[in-house]
């Protein structure tokens, strides 16, 4: 944007949440839900204290949201990305999805101002000396692109270390647009309101669950009328198109991007077992699946997978890539096909190598839904791909659900 009065005009057109269609109840999951009547009485209500030194996470205000255990579709290693912004004068907008927890130096300041772990834009002002204050439609936008589109469950709005400097309210609108389309084609979408304007607080994390029964492909996020936002979190369910699958051919059956999702596992300690089916190849040693040690004789550890339908898997790798010290010592796969299936053998207990890709080919396809990975005794495990194909039951199950969903 070339000014900022075509900033704001943008701004006005594109994020007008009045205009868009309610897709579903957005219920205030804890931080956010206890904004909503402090503002009548008292506009500062909902601020954090001012930095006082020392560890600038001590009072921060966090949440037990339930959705948090689903996968973030807005992760940037799915390939999301913040395509759009009407203003990030003091911070930049990709601030939004980095992985890491928001930073704060209170030493460090630039040529605009204080700088901010998040995306912030500059104060909204009025039209004139006589209206100060910006009109109360004001707000400012950022569009984001999902990495992985799907039914959103649950948005986790984070303001952490935007202490006085936080919006007042909070709005968000989503919208299915396939293909790539381009910001311009983005602001003429259709967008529907999952969370109306709400009251959100200074340096905490605010959840929204959601219950719009869609699949979308992007989503608006709206600062009422301005102000900072450190990071923001997506929580769904990846529905993926089914035609892009049926061209594929053989895929990876239990890939977050195909549709595979971590249902249950006996420990989460270091890390979410959801990291196992992720794309790519492990960076770290914390990008992946590591449980606490074991110390109770005859147990193991174990983490269950959903396939996104019915498939006949042909080959697995199993990937301990960065875990030396800590990978599992011995493996086991078995497989299940429906919720009532019997467990049945995919691949017997069987040694591990640390920091190592492990491959196995299988005597004849396994059809399964499921899928549960056990670790003898303990111990990591970095990813696990399924390779195989979706079966006709499978192909027909998810174009229905896609079809039900939007798509």
């Amino acid at each position: 944007m070339s000014s900022r009065d075509e900033n704001a005009e943008n701004a006005k057109n594109a994020g007008n949440a009045g205009n868009a269609g309610k897709a579903g109840n957005a219920g205030n999951a804890g931080n956010a839900g206890n904004a909503g009547n402090a503002e009548n009485t008292d506009p500062h209500a909902n601020d954090a204290a001012p930095y006082s030194g020392g560890d600038p996470y001590a009072d921060y205000r966090t949440g037990d949201f339930p959705f948090t255990d689903l996968v973030d579709l807005a992760d940037r290693r799915l390939g999301a990305g913040v395509v759009a912004a009407n203003d990030e004068f003091f911070a930049e907008r990709e601030n939004l999805l980095v992985r890491e927890r928001a930073v704060f130096d209170p030493e460090h300041f630039g040529h605009k101002g204080k700088i901010m772990d998040g995306w912030e834009t500059r104060r909204r002002r009025g039209a004139d000396a006589e209206n100060v204050f910006p009109a109360p439609e004001d707000h400012d936008w950022a569009v984001v692109r999902l990495g992985a589109p799907g039914v959103i469950r649950g948005i986790v709005v984070d303001t952490a270390h935007f202490r006085g400097n936080y919006p007042q309210r909070v709005s968000v609108q989503a919208t299915s647009v396939e293909g790539s389309p381009s910001p311009a084609e983005l602001l003429d979408a259709k967008w529907e309101e999952l969370v109306p304007p709400t009251p959100v607080r200074g340096h905490a994390a605010n959840g929204f669950t959601i219950d719009a029964e869609r699949r979308f492909t992007h989503l608006r996020l709206c600062q009422h009328p301005d102000g900072g936002i450190a990071r923001l979190r997506v929580h769904g369910e990846v529905v993926p198109d089914p035609e892009w699958l049926e061209l594929l051919g053989t895929l990876d059956l239990i890939s977050v991007l195909n549709g595979g999702s971590y249902e249950d596992a006996s420990d989460r300690f270091y890390s979410s077992p959801t990291q196992i089916i992720l794309p790519g190849t492990s960076r770290k040693m914390d990008d992946g699946w590591e449980n606490r040690r074991r110390r109770v004789r005859g147990t193991n550890d174990w983490v269950r997978f959903r396939l996104a339908a019915q498939g006949a898997v042909r080959a697995v790798e199993i990937d301990t890539a960065y875990l030396k010290g800590n990978s599992a010592g011995w493996i086991a796969l078995q497989g299940r096909n429906g919720e009532s299936g019997e467990w049945f053998e995919i691949i017997p207990r069987t040694r591990l190598q640390p920091d190592t890709l492990h491959r196995f080919k299988l005597p004849a396809r396994a059809v399964v839904t499921h899928v549960r990975l056990d670790a003898f005794p303990d111990g990591g495990v970095a990813r696990m791909r399924l390779h195989g194909t979706l079966t006709e039951q499978g192909a027909a199950d998810l174009r229905a659900r896609f079809t039900a969903l939007g798509g």
